[in-house]
């Protein structure tokens, strides 16, 4: 398992590949479905996105609350497609990765690639465990979703594998095509 502090450096970015397994430790931004409606509309109007763009990265999750003597409730990852239409407007604002569960489009796939950043997914079913990489959380926009607010995290250690990696590689691809060779 490499570890890595965010932001990701170039030489970082271009020697991960699809399958290898990532403990990451930094800053991420963490927004869903509504937020990233808000965030490609603000583009669209000539404005900026609540979070510094270039380096960042973006986990799709909207925690439950935090219990008692906690920072952060349970953070599981959501489904990744649900973002497809939005991804491709924050990776042409800098962003160079993304956390998220499930496979991503074709169109997302080339964006990545176009902008050397990759697709992390984190282990689905695993909220609780996640969770525990978080040392910090506020909400930095849009509290009015709720759970969905984008906020800002520091993480420590949180376990990660790269689906997409910015050459083009597919994970969920290639180790599909492992298995068939057995």
């Amino acid at each position: 398992m490499r570890k890595i502090s965010l932001p990701f450096t170039l030489e970082e970015l271009g020697g991960i590949r699809a399958g290898d397994w990532l403990s990451l430790s930094g800053v991420v931004y963490t927004a869903r479905d509504e937020a990233h409606r808000r965030m490609t509309l603000a583009l669209a109007r000539g404005e900026s996105l609540p979070f510094p763009a270039p380096d960042a990265v973006v986990y799709y999750t909207g925690p439950s609350p935090a219990p008692p003597r906690l920072i952060f409730g349970s953070a599981g990852p959501t489904s990744s497609y649900r973002m497809d239409p939005y991804t491709p407007a924050l990776l042409a604002q800098g962003v160079k990765a993304f956390i998220g569960k499930g496979p991503r489009s074709p169109e997302v796939r080339q964006a990545l690639v176009e902008h050397q950043a990759l697709y992390l997914a984190a282990v689905g079913g695993a909220a609780a465990l996640l969770s525990r990489a978080v040392r910090e959380a506020r909400i930095i926009a849009y509290p009015e979703l709720g759970p969905e607010a984008v906020r800002r995290l520091r993480i420590e250690d949180m376990e990660l594998v790269c689906i997409n990696d910015a050459r083009g590689g597919d994970w969920y691809v290639s180790g599909q095509n492992s298995w068939r060779s057995l």
